[in-house]
């Protein structure tokens, strides 16, 4: 999320303009690879016709597109799992090995950030810039892919992660529906409709919107989002109170309402009004089991987590049974 920084024995993976993966984890020798040990490429999918989603859904009355419903957990049940930037703690965030190691996690959603390059590309980072997280220095959308693709994405973060790029929105669909997955994919910052339609592009070419789901701070990001693919579901992040949450999500006609899970403990009918107007609650970003108990009393339906693995494991202990119904 925009305002908090940043789970499995993990390998490093490296990929260029299109990502680089080998299907097995391991280099040619037979032993696991690490980012600068690979060099072969994983072609993207070729385009797949645009198909229903599974999750479309008749509309409520004046409501979302995509019925919250579909994401609700039953009395009970088990909070779905939301990998924030994929497993930050044991990979650097928001690149394959983070992704892979949220997988291993058992958590049910990747979450990832989205923007775009200065030549359009749509790429997988959280901050504005480059500086944090890579080797390189500047804003994002004034480097060009091929320049984000020269970039190490890992070695900040430990060694072994040296040789890790800087993942495409493309390389990331295809290694999703190689490996499986589904992806919480957030639209950082403003950004104009043709932006937000190459993201949308790039979902349905990759044959993947029945397993992504779009959420932002930015409404408009949202609104176009709706216009342009009405069969993903949305969800507005938010990290401040609404006079009236439920209008908000009538109007965005939104499938789910991710606040910051201090506005859940601080606003406890929250969850029971969006409940009420048939839109799904997912709460972030949460990293210990205390908060994790408050919000499974408040009855979210989902956490987005820095610590997958751990709340998988929580999950196991002290809920039953499945998540959200989608």
């Amino acid at each position: 999320m925009r305002r908090i920084g940043v789970a499995l024995a993990i390998v490093g993976i490296a990929f260029g303009t299109v990502q680089c993966v080998e299907p097995a984890w391991t280099h040619q020798s037979g032993k696991p690879a690490f980012a600068g040990d690979m060099s072969t490429t994983l072609e993207p999918p070729p385009p797949a016709a645009m198909r229903p989603s599974s999750d479309t859904a008749e509309p409520l009355r004046g409501g979302s597109a995509i019925d919250g419903r579909r994401y609700m957990r039953a009395p009970g049940a088990r909070v779905t799992v939301f990998a924030h930037r994929g497993a930050p703690t044991l990979a650097p965030e928001n690149t394959l090995p983070s992704d892979e190691a949220a997988r291993r996690s058992g958590a049910d959603w990747i979450e990832n950030d989205v923007q775009p390059s200065r030549d359009g590309v749509p790429h997988i980072m959280h901050d504005e810039t480059v500086d944090r997280t890579t080797d390189g220095h500047g804003r994002i959308r004034d480097l060009t892919s091929a320049q984000l693709a020269g970039l190490d994405a890992g070695k900040w973060f430990r060694p072994e992660f040296s040789g890790t790029r800087v993942m495409t929105l493309r390389g990331q669909l295809a290694d999703l529906r190689s490996r499986g997955g589904r992806l919480l994919l957030e639209i950082k910052n403003p950004q104009t409709r043709e932006e937000i339609a190459r993201i949308v592009d790039e979902v349905r070419h990759s044959g993947m919107s029945d397993r992504v789901f779009v959420q932002s701070f930015d409404r408009e990001s949202l609104r176009i989002t709706r216009d342009l693919a009405p069969d993903l579901p949305l969800g507005l992040l938010g990290d401040e109170p609404e006079a009236d949450p439920v209008a908000v999500a009538r109007e965005l006609r939104l499938t789910s309402y991710n606040p910051s899970y201090y506005l859940i403990t601080t606003h406890p009918d929250l969850v029971r009004r969006m409940h009420e107007a048939g839109v799904a609650v997912f709460a972030w970003t949460p990293d210990n089991p205390h908060d994790w108990s408050k919000l499974n009393e408040a009855g979210v339906d989902g956490i987005i987590t820095n610590r997958s693995a751990d709340l998988v494991a929580w999950n196991r202990q002290h809920t039953r049974g499945n998540g959200a119904r989608h």
